[in-house]
């Protein structure tokens, strides 16, 4: 099995409301209880970034914001992605990108 990262970009963020936060906790919850053994880390949002290049240092993204991470296994990059087709942050407006982890 191969290592894939999904990371997450756009959507409407996290809700102010705690009871929108916990019910969109509960709707990844379920994705995840589907994803069921090929989840490797389950992830989290991310805060805001620094890069850091041969300038220095900066606030911002390198190359787009990145909301939060996933790490899963799949057979195939085609597997991966059928793993989260049905991902809740999709039906939010967002979207995933996935890569795979390639090993030297």
């Amino acid at each position: 099995m191969a290592t894939f990262l999904v990371t997450y970009h756009g959507g409407s963020g996290m809700p102010a409301d705690p009871a929108a936060r916990e019910q969109m906790m509960q709707a990844f919850m379920a994705w995840a209880a589907g994803v069921g053994d090929s989840m490797v880390d389950p992830g989290a949002p991310l805060g805001p970034p620094k890069v850091v290049t041969t300038d220095g240092v900066k606030d911002g993204e390198a190359g787009g914001t990145i909301g939060g991470y996933t790490v899963i296994s799949a057979g195939s990059l085609d597997e991966a992605v059928d793993l989260v087709r049905g991902h809740p942050f999709v039906g939010r407006g967002g979207s995933l990108q996935v890569s795979e982890a390639v090993a030297p």
